[in-house]
């Protein structure tokens, strides 16, 4: 298991993990390899990696290593 924290709290991954990985596990949905939602609806969710956005077209690649910082923001209707 790998240590990281997620939206400022700790948390393990397995060492393969990927954005993507995380996306989903957060999310509550499965997602493609791509990143795209399997159940055809929208995502609207943001990740960046040690304060570095990451682009859904690399979620896919990136792993995430032992002690890094993912925040993975969720955009919420209303206002």
């Amino acid at each position: 298991m790998t240590a990281i924290t997620l939206n400022g709290r700790p948390h393990e991954v397995t060492a393969e993990a990927t954005v993507v990985d995380l996306v989903a596990e957060t999310v509550g949905r499965p997602l493609g390899p791509d990143g795209a939602p399997l159940d055809g609806g929208r995502l609207g969710v943001a990740v960046a990696v040690d304060a570095a956005v990451v682009p859904r077209s690399r979620w896919r690649r990136t792993t995430v290593a032992e002690g890094q910082a993912v925040e993975i923001i969720t955009a919420v209707q209303g206002g």
